[in-house]
């Protein structure tokens, strides 16, 4: 009886174990996050006219790779257009899925940029509205990323400009002590519009502080200056430094 009962025991034991750990591993997650920057800046542009924005979202992940998301930030440079009236709010909505092959991680997906009533269309005869459309795709092997952002609608208000892309590389390197360091460069080319076609390039630190907070700090650039606030000699394009703090939950 103690040959048949301490096996069983044992396999019950090793049983037990396995579920435990299966049941820990979540079948899917959601989280939050909420944060202020002191300009933000997107592909290397200022969409704030160089002052500070409250940002904030949500991310649904399940463990097949599926994700879906939104995230927000308060704006300006569409109410700083010349004729435009309305649009102070960037909404993004997305949704992809993320694997891996051998040593290469993978995301594909497609992203919403909703600019919330804004009529930027107005801005000049034959406008168009500032809500855009991308589909992206990136690939991750070790410490380096790929990415390409493909417009399929026009892309921020430019007219004629579906199927303008944005290509970027960077580059995630671990300090230790909860320090990375993130080198970053892009290229904006803007179909039909090669005057506002632009290459940037930036430089981020960032410190996890541990309970959800970090705190980060960037250089940021491009090579154009064709990126103005209308009427003022602010130009949104030029290098600076970016500093953040962001609470995730």
């Amino acid at each position: 009886m103690k040959k048949i009962l301490v096996p069983s025991l044992i396999a019950l034991a090793v049983s037990s174990l396995a579920s435990v750990a299966h049941a820990a591993e979540p079948e899917s997650t959601l989280s939050y996050n909420a944060g202020v920057v002191s300009d933000y800046r997107y592909r290397g542009i200022s969409q704030t006219r160089l002052d500070p924005a409250l940002q904030g979202g949500v991310d649904y992940a399940d463990k097949s790779g599926f994700y879906v998301g939104a995230w927000g930030s308060t704006i300006k440079w569409i109410k700083d257009t010349q004729g435009v009236t309305s649009g102070s709010t960037e909404l993004d909505l997305y949704g992809g899925y993320k694997f891996a092959v051998g040593d290469f991680a993978y995301d594909l997906g497609f992203l919403r940029y909703q600019y919330a009533g804004n009529n930027y269309d107005k801005a000049t005869a034959g406008g168009v509205n500032a809500n855009t459309n991308e589909v992206y795709g990136a690939v991750t092997y070790g410490l380096f990323t790929a990415k390409y952002s493909h417009a399929v609608s026009d892309l921020f208000g430019n007219v004629n400009s579906k199927n303008s892309y944005y290509l970027d590389l960077s580059a995630n390197l671990d300090l230790g002590d909860g320090l990375s360091l993130v080198p970053h460069v892009g290229r904006q080319s803007i179909k039909n519009s090669p005057g506002l076609s632009y290459n940037d390039a930036s430089l981020t630190l960032a410190k996890d502080l541990g309970n959800g907070v970090a705190v980060s700090g960037a250089i940021v650039g491009t090579n154009t200056s064709a990126y103005t606030v209308y009427n003022s000699d602010k130009i949104l394009s030029k290098t600076g430094v970016v500093l953040g703090l962001k609470y995730s939950f």
